[in-house]
């Protein structure tokens, strides 16, 4: 069993969609990789409110919607 490796991001403080997308990231790669190939794409774009529309497409899209002011700084 792989155990979870400490993130670099982990002593930033971020608000729970941040982390839920890295998060996601990080298990898209390392499910990718124990399979042998994926493809991953990623993209961003600013909406409603100056919120960040952040969508990962691997097999199946995710979508995470990051306020600003959650992001770390």
């Amino acid at each position: 069993m792989l155990e979870k490796t400490p993130h670099p991001n982990d002593g930033l403080s971020s608000g729970p969609q941040l982390r839920q997308a890295l998060d996601q990231i990080g298990q898209i790669v390392l499910d990718g990789l124990r399979h042998g190939h994926f493809r991953c794409a990623i993209s961003s774009a600013i909406g409603k409110n100056n919120r960040r529309d952040l969508v990962i497409e691997a097999g199946k899209s995710h979508k995470f919607t990051i306020p600003e002011d959650e992001l770390p700084r």
